[in-house]
């Protein structure tokens, strides 16, 4: 899926997008690919917890995670853009309690979460990203 367009409206309106992410509290990450190690810009949906950022690697329900789960796994390290803020950020993969608890957090702000964990039988993962 190309989000050209979507990042362009992203650093033009300070983090404020319409279309499918309308509405949305949406971040960029820039992350390393796991296999190529080119650099490649994310637009996806967060939540917060305490001063942590809570993404969900849901690809719409697909039954398998999307590749930028996998860059982070093996290049946590990433920039982050949120609102006119760029900073430095780890990811973290959760597990367990934490994982749920984080999960359904992120499904209250956004039910359509609770949609594409019915449609899949993956674990969705949860990440933390926490700034550096």
């Amino acid at each position: 899926m190309d989000n050209t367009k979507i990042i362009e409206e992203f650093r033009a309106n300070n983090g404020k997008v319409g279309g499918m992410f309308g509405g949305m509290n949406l971040l960029l990450m820039t992350t390393k690919g796991a296999k190529s190690g080119k650099e490649f810009v994310i637009p996806v949906a967060y939540t917060k917890d305490g001063k942590n950022f809570v993404v969900v690697a849901s690809k719409g329900g697909a039954p398998t995670n999307p590749g930028w789960y996998y860059n982070l796994l093996t290049y946590p390290e990433m920039t982050v853009e949120v609102g006119n803020e760029k900073f430095q950020a780890h990811a973290v993969n959760t597990t367990g309690e934490e994982r749920e608890r984080l999960f359904n957090q992120h499904a209250a702000v956004y039910p359509n979460f609770n949609d594409y964990k019915a449609k899949t039988t993956r674990e969705i993962p949860v990440l933390i990203l926490k700034r550096i």
